[in-house]
């Protein structure tokens, strides 16, 4: 079983960066999955979640509005579309899909 995310990277405030987290060795479209981010010194923070069927979503405050979660069963990947990011969005960005953690893709957003 993998979950491999990528799509980070440094981006300016006000960017946009869209993270994609890939399955493999089990069949995401059985389970509602997450992402969640962790900054230097903190604790693992919820961002997102989506159900297996991808119509319903639920975000932490701090990203409502600016971020979207979206997942493609087919392709067994989930995905964050990221706008308006700000220096605060600066962390590790890990995926969640059942009792599985990828490693996680890091976002820097900074001038």
């Amino acid at each position: 079983v993998q979950l491999v995310e990528s799509g980070g990277g440094l981006v300016q405030p006000g960017g946009s960066l869209r993270l994609s987290c890939a399955a493999s060795g089990f069949t995401s479209s059985n389970f509602a999955m997450a992402w969640y981010r962790q900054a230097p010194g903190k604790g693992r923070e919820f961002i997102a979640n989506i159900n297996s069927a991808g119509y319903s979503s639920l975000y932490a405050d701090s990203v409502k509005g600016r971020f979207t979660v979206s997942r493609d069963n087919p392709k067994n990947t989930m995905y964050l579309q990221m706008n308006s990011l700000k220096p605060e969005d600066t962390a590790r960005y890990y995926c969640k899909g059942s009792d599985y953690w990828g490693q996680g893709t890091q976002v820097t957003v900074s001038p």
